[in-house]
């Protein structure tokens, strides 16, 4: 197996320094993270998307598998969640929160750079993609289900994913390809694209800093434990299971996809609870602090998690 400190070394500790750097500037400056984050959102993210997609080798087959992969991860982490909040007394909108915390993961800015790291331009290739579709069920099934905890329908949330440039650029980048319109790679337009969406690696991992420095996690760590262990521990199991399922073709397209299974919490169910939840209270505790709480721990919990299962992948012991 590989080593272990090499790993670190290689492809978390560089994620981790950039994104400490983040986290150092937002307690030494006030720093609103969200002009950055609509800068990435609505320019770097969806140049990313588009360059990595049109350029990419992997064929229209594992593009399919990969996407069926993750509804299918969904959609078991969505019971598993569901069955275990229920069990353990959970109710809305707590409930709904440990839903949102188990099935999506921080695909954007950990699972790119972490990708890419550790598995070179396939593997970030195969991030994007995750990213790609995973944005998409984020704004339908995650705006549904945020909706449960303030019992409204949330149909008009839904419609966000239509003002989200990154569907809009996965379609472009897939009709481009389709109709053989992709620029050559050293083309000025395809540069200039892979430059603006370079960019976004570097300041997602600023951003994760910023936003984990903002977050008060005193009052909810007991709280937020269950839906920890399902997402460090379940997940990149039912990730495996999902994969040797699936059967991709690559192997490293398979590493890759169980590696984005065992991201940390994602950010935006953040987002999405403190709309439709507002200062809602759970057994006294803010259903914000709640999610942001297992957003912080799993995030710590990420790096020796990661660092071992990309030594385990690389070693192709599992898969």
């Amino acid at each position: 197996m590989a080593d272990l400190v090499g790993i670190f070394g290689s492809a978390v500790g560089p994620i981790v320094a950039i994104a400490a750097v983040g986290y150092v500037l937002a307690t030494v400056k006030e720093v609103d993270p969200e002009p950055l984050n609509t800068a990435v959102v609505y320019v770097l993210a969806p140049a990313l998307v588009f360059h990595s997609l049109a350029v990419t080798e992997l064929e229209a087959a594992t593009l399919a598998r990969v996407t069926i992969g993750i509804a299918a991860f969904t959609a078991v982490m969505w019971g598993i969640a569901e069955a275990v909040g229920r069990a353990t007394g959970e109710r809305e909108p707590a409930l709904s929160a440990l839903v949102l915390v188990a099935i999506f993961t921080n695909s954007g800015n950990l699972g790119i750079p972490v990708s890419d790291f550790a598995f070179g331009e396939v593997g970030r290739q195969t991030a994007v993609l995750f990213l790609s579709v995973q944005s998409v069920l984020m704004y339908t099934v995650g705006v549904y289900v945020a909706s449960r905890s303030s019992g409204s329908a949330g149909l008009e949330g839904v419609r966000r994913v239509f003002y989200i440039p990154l569907a809009y650029a996965v379609v472009a980048a897939l009709i481009a390809r389709a109709l053989d319109l992709v620029p050559p790679a050293d083309a000025a337009a395809m540069e200039t694209l892979q430059l603006v969406g370079d960019a976004s690696i570097p300041l997602m991992l600023l951003i994760l800093g910023i936003q984990l420095a903002r977050t008060d996690t005193a009052s909810a760590v007991s709280r937020a434990w269950p839906a920890t262990a399902l997402k460090m521990g379940i997940a990149p199991v039912v990730g495996l299971g999902i994969a040797l399922l699936i059967g991709f073709e690559n192997p490293t397209v398979a590493r890759v996809f169980v590696l984005e299974t065992a991201m940390p919490a994602a950010v935006t169910p953040l987002i999405l609870v403190i709309e439709f939840a507002g200062s809602t209270r759970s057994d006294g505790i803010l259903v914000s602090e709640y999610v942001s709480t297992c957003v912080f721990l799993t995030t710590l919990l990420a790096i020796p998690v990661l660092t071992v299962l990309i030594a385990v992948l690389q070693s192709g012991v599992v898969i």
